[in-house]
């Protein structure tokens, strides 16, 4: 039978094909990850729950149902669609838990304050003792309620663009083969930030859950997922001994020689440390199930970062390739950097577009201890006007010493007609990332 497609329209099915929204929507729950769409297409590819038999495709509601759905780490392939947002803070009977709930006996945040006050403590040793103590049980009480572990073998679908998770710590950890695709995820507050006054020049809050962790993990696809703070912005956080009492960590963080993961098509918004990839500068015993090195692959694409802070994303060890993404910094006193080139890092990016109003070029890339990074076709959109801009060149302009722009790579894994030219990456993204 004769294709009646003109190219044209060949060209963008094919095109909705990779970002999961084709003319006649398909079942996601069924779809795999393209052949060729980048990292987490390597090897055996990533499938997730595709194949699920009937007893073994589930619609969840709430945490209970989402649990008993993911079946305790069963890896028999699963499909699960999830209607509504769940929020992990709460109990069997599905009632909502606060932070006070949580906290172990002795622990107050005035308490813990009172004791940890620089002006007493010092600036030289972390907190330790009985209200650290506390502190610790505490968020470990919340963890046993907000971390859910992700099945291997597992797709997890939202129903619309509506739903998803709020207040909840995914877990994709020592399992293969997951996607996550359609769901918004946001605010994994923790209620028991740390005081480390030895974190930088004034000390710094640290906090405890990604909205995502993908951890000693192969084969994921993220997809049209969108990540975010929510209403519990760290900007409208109190400053205690100085410092922004930050509630969030990652929002998708790759870590501890995690490999073979894409994220496409995904909105990542109103979040400060938005991706880390690779969380240690030692990256354990080489050959180990830990070791960074010769893993972290990992490829994105199409997806849109906006009012973001920084580790858009930050990469130690791993080949990384990024392309057609769109970075819009709309408050530039939240923006910090964009590109994080860390030790033995290999970053390759390309046909990127950068929305900076007041922001310079030369802050998006910020050298934590690497030795090179490639970069090339990249537009950038600033007050004086829009341009293709070297970025390596622009960082070497202002900082020493330079960083070679040059890769000891190249990527192979890029799905037939999904590099966009630059100029079409804003309208495009803006039209076709996130839940649909």
């Amino acid at each position: 039978m004769k294709n009646n497609l003109s190219s044209a329209a060949l060209i963008t099915a094919l095109l909705f094909s990779a970002c999961g929204d084709l003319p006649v929507t398909p079942d996601l729950g069924r779809q795999t990850l393209n052949a060729q769409d980048g990292w987490g297409a390597a090897t055996s590819g990533t499938t997730g729950g595709a194949t699920a038999n009937s007893e073994h495709i589930f619609t969840v509601t709430n945490r209970a149902e989402l649990i008993n759905a993911l079946g305790n780490g069963d890896a028999t392939p699963k499909i699960i669609y999830v209607k509504g947002l769940i929020n992990a803070n709460v109990d069997d009977e599905n009632q909502p838990l606060t932070c006070a709930d949580y906290a172990a006996p002795g622990y107050t945040l005035n308490a813990y304050l009172n004791a940890y006050d620089p002006a007493t403590w010092g600036r030289t040793k972390k907190p330790s003792g009985t209200l650290e103590d506390a502190r610790k049980a505490s968020q470990v009480n919340q963890a046993r309620r907000m971390k859910i572990n992700i099945s291997p073998n597992t797709s997890i679908i939202g129903l619309g663009r509506n739903s998803g998770f709020i207040g909840t710590s995914l877990m994709i950890e020592k399992v293969d083969n997951v996607i996550l695709r359609n769901l918004v995820i946001q605010d994994a507050a923790d209620c028991f930030p740390a005081w480390d006054p030895t974190d930088g020049a004034s000390g710094n809050w640290n906090s405890e859950y990604d909205l995502v962790s993908v951890v000693t993990a192969t084969h994921v696809w993220v997809n049209q997922v969108a990540f975010s703070d929510g209403d519990n912005l760290d900007a409208n956080q109190p400053l205690y001994f100085g410092r922004p009492y930050q509630v969030h960590d990652g929002a998708l963080d790759i870590t501890k020689g995690a490999d073979y993961v894409t994220a496409s098509w995904n909105v990542f918004e109103n979040h400060d440390k938005t991706m880390l990839i690779g969380s240690t500068n030692s990256p354990g015993t080489a050959g180990s199930a830990t070791s960074d090195v010769g893993k972290l692959r990992v490829t994105l694409h199409h997806n849109r970062f906006t009012n973001v802070g920084q580790r858009i994303p930050r990469v130690r060890f791993g080949q990384v390739h990024v392309y057609n993404n769109l970075y819009e910094v709309t408050d530039p006193h939240q923006f910090v950097y964009g590109w994080g080139v860390g030790v033995e890092s290999q970053l390759y990016a390309h046909h990127n577009y950068f929305e900076l109003g007041s922001v310079q070029p030369d802050q998006i890339i910020y050298n934590w201890g690497g030795k090179q990074i490639y970069a090339a076709d990249n537009m950038v959109k600033n007050q004086a006007g829009s341009s293709v801009v070297d970025l390596v060149a622009a960082f070497n302009a202002v900082n020493d010493p330079d960083l070679p722009n040059t890769a000891s790579w190249t990527p192979a894994l890029v799905a037939e007609l999904t590099l966009t030219p630059v100029q079409d990456v804003p309208a495009l993204v803006r039209a076709k990332a996130g839940p649909r």
